[in-house]
C-alpha cells in the first residue's frame, strides 16, 4: 500500500535545547488509522502542528501525498488535511453551525443543493441536525467539538488529523464520534490520525505510535504495543481496562486470551461460566 505521509528524522525545538520533537521518522500508509499516544508535554499535538505547517520544523523531512512540506508549497499540502483541535474554539467561523459546517464546501464552490445535502448529513452523524441555527458560542464544549468534526467530514479530505477532538464528549458521545470516524475510514478510504491519550480509542487503530519526551518509544499494530505494560507505565499512559482485568484474573487461574477489547473478554467469561 502506498505511503501517504513519509517522516523522516523530524526536528523541532519550540526553546533552544528544548527538543520537543527529537529526531523521529515514521511513515503511514494510505487508508490507515493511527493513533499517536502520549501523555501531555509528549510532543503529540506538535506533530499535528508540523504536518501542516502551523510551526515550522527546524530539521527533518515531512512529505504529504508526495509533496515535501516547504513554505513555497505549504497550501498544496493543505489541501489534502482536516484537522479538528482540542478547543473547537479555534475553528469556528460561521454565525451558525450551518454556516460553520458549510464554510469549507463554499470555498470549494459545491452547488447549494449538494452543500445542503452535505450539511444535513454531517450534522446528522454528529448528532446536530437539531442545532443548525444555533450559535457555535452558545453550545456546550462537547457539542462544539461536535460541529468542528461535522466541518472536517464534510470536506472529505484524504487525511484527517482530531488532535484531542473528543475530550470534551461524554464517554458514550466519545465511542459514537469514535465509530462515525472508523467507518469513513473504512468505507471512504480516508486516512485517518488520532492524537488522544485514550488506550480504549487506540485499540482500533491499524498502527499505534508511542510518544515520550519527543522521542518515539513504540510504534507496531495494537495487539502487541497495548499490551506492553512497560512502555505504557514509562510513558504515563493507563494499561487497557480488558487486559488489566484479565491480568487480575490470571491470578486467580482463570485464563482468557488476553484480548484487549471488552466484548471479547466477557464473551469468554461468559463461555466459561456456561461450562461449570
Amino acid at each position: 500500500m502506498e505511503k501517504i505521509i513519509e517522516i523522516k528524522d523530524l526536528f523541532f525545538e519550540y526553546d533552544e535545547g528544548l527538543k520537543t520533537i527529537d529526531h523521529i521518522s515514521f511513515d503511514i500508509k494510505k487508508g490507515d488509522y493511527v493513533a499517536i499516544l502520549g501523555h501531555n508535554g509528549s510532543g503529540k499535538s506538535t506533530i499535528a502542528k508540523l504536518l501542516i505547517g502551523l510551526l515550522e520544523k527546524k530539521g527533518g523531512t515531512i512529505i504529504v501525498n508526495g509533496i515535501e512540506l516547504t513554505l513555497e508549497n505549504l497550501y498544496k499540502v493543505r489541501d489534502n488535511i482536516g484537522i479538528v483541535f482540542q478547543n473547537p474554539d479555534n475553528q469556528f467561523i460561521g454565525a451558525t453551525v450551518r454556516d460553520d459546517i458549510a464554510f469549507g464546501l463554499e470555498n470549494n464552490c459545491v452547488p447549494q443543493e449538494e452543500m445542503d445535502e452535505i450539511i444535513n448529513n454531517y450534522a446528522a452523524k454528529v448528532k446536530m441536525l437539531d442545532f443548525l441555527d444555533h450559535e457555535p458560542t452558545k453550545l456546550s464544549g462537547g457539542q462544539k467539538q461536535r460541529v468542528a468534526i461535522a466541518g472536517i467530514l464534510a470536506m472529505a479530505p484524504s487525511i484527517i488529523i482530531l488532535d484531542e477532538a473528543t475530550s470534551m464528549l461524554d464517554p458514550m458521545g466519545r465511542r459514537e464520534i469514535n465509530s462515525l470516524v472508523k467507518e469513513l475510514n473504512q468505507e471512504k478510504d480516508i486516512t485517518i490520525i488520532s492524537i488522544t491519550h485514550d488506550i480504549e480509542e487506540a485499540k482500533n487503530a491499524d498502527q499505534v505510535i508511542i510518544l515520550n519526551d519527543g522521542k518515539i518509544v513504540a510504534q507496531g499494530e495494537p495487539d502487541k504495543i497495548l499490551k506492553d505494560e512497560t512502555s505504557l507505565i514509562k510513558s504515563e499512559l493507563d494499561i487497557p481496562f480488558a487486559l488489566k482485568v484479565a491480568k487480575g484474573l490470571e491470578k486467580i487461574n482463570i485464563k482468557t486470551s488476553m484480548s484487549l477489547k471488552k466484548e471479547v473478554l466477557i464473551n469468554e467469561l461468559c463461555q466459561l461460566h456456561s461450562k461449570k
